[in-house]
């Protein structure tokens, strides 16, 4: 990984597939983790593609205007793309296998970036602690 392209969040990297997506939520094989504001729901799988791939949801239970939820998803997003070599070095350790992570803010308000940054770190090791 170059340093040009370790710190990109690429097409590849986020979760699109439905199929991959329910998986995640209703299969028996993810775990999960919180360190509140963040929910960490997780999973290995069979990929050829990115070593680890991610979504973020932001319910419309918690954050009622559009603007915040989007703002909290860029938060959340860009302390991924900083700290996601944690974990994508770990999950690159097995070939053919990837790590899919769905990030759900859990809180009814919005908070400082470095506080979602600091949270964002937390949960990345303590999932690559447990691959």
């Amino acid at each position: 990984m170059t340093a040009a392209s370790g710190f990109t969040l690429s097409k590849e990297e986020r979760i699109c597939s439905k199929k991959l997506t329910d998986q995640l939520f209703t299969g028996g094989s993810s775990r999960s983790l919180s360190a509140y504001p963040l929910r960490a729901v997780y999973m290995t799988h069979e990929s050829d593609g990115a070593p680890a791939s991610m979504l973020v949801s932001v319910p419309k239970k918690h954050l009622k205007r559009a603007v915040k939820r989007n703002r909290v998803k860029r938060q959340v997003r860009e302390a991924y793309r900083k700290h996601k070599q944690i974990v994508t070095e770990k999950a690159g350790e097995a070939a053919g296998r990837s790590i899919a992570i769905a990030f759900i803010w859990m809180d009814s308000k919005m908070v400082d970036t470095s506080v979602v940054e600091e949270r964002m770190v937390s949960l990345l090791h303590r999932i690559a602690e447990r691959l």
